[in-house]
């Protein structure tokens, strides 16, 4: 079980950065020998930029969407990391992709998706209750939430003040800024 930080935490990441998600859809759930392939291809894309971290990934997670099936969250540093990865034909994606468009092309057996944000520094906002590392905190550093502000405007800089969630005493926000046992 991954480690809990107890109280309230936001995360912090240097520069720009980019959120990209995807994922697939199965259509036609009875055709396992279309969609079985595509949702293996996501696990070694993963593996390869879990094992090469020069590549550009900060950190990936999969996810079941509800609606739109297996998917992958990941943070990157730049797109221009991003698209080298799914472009270059030594790297899983490219590959996978190819086989994809051969075997399933537009015939509706499975579903493919992708969303690309850039983010610019500065211009995102987090909170962590009681949470392990994930998402951008894993990417980049976990911080007590009064590092950057108690409230969500203020963690956006869109406001100076700074005032503590209804029923939040100050330095109760975060008890102990480590992570608790099991």
């Amino acid at each position: 079980m991954s480690e809990v930080y107890r109280g309230r935490h936001t995360a912090d990441i240097e520069g720009d950065f980019v959120v990209f998600l995807i994922g697939m859809h199965v259509n036609r759930p009875w055709k396992v020998h279309k969609w079985w392939p595509v949702f293996r291809s996501m696990f070694g894309m993963v593996k390869e930029l879990r094992a090469h971290p020069e590549k550009g990934a900060l950190c990936s997670y999969f996810a079941l969407i509800a609606g739109m099936g297996p998917s992958v969250v990941q943070y990157w540093r730049s797109f221009e990391q991003l698209e080298a990865f799914a472009r270059n034909t030594e790297d899983p994606h490219l590959p996978s992709w190819r086989r994809y468009n051969k075997s399933i092309g537009s015939s509706g057996d499975v579903g493919i998706w992708h969303e690309t944000y850039v983010v610019k520094a500065g211009h995102y906002e987090t909170l962590y209750g009681n949470m392990p590392r994930i998402g951008l905190a894993r990417a980049g550093a976990l911080k007590p939430v009064h590092t950057k502000g108690h409230s969500a405007a203020r963690r956006l800089g869109r406001t100076t003040e700074d005032h503590l969630p209804a029923g939040i005493r100050p330095g109760a926000e975060s008890p102990r800024t480590g992570p608790t046992e099991g």
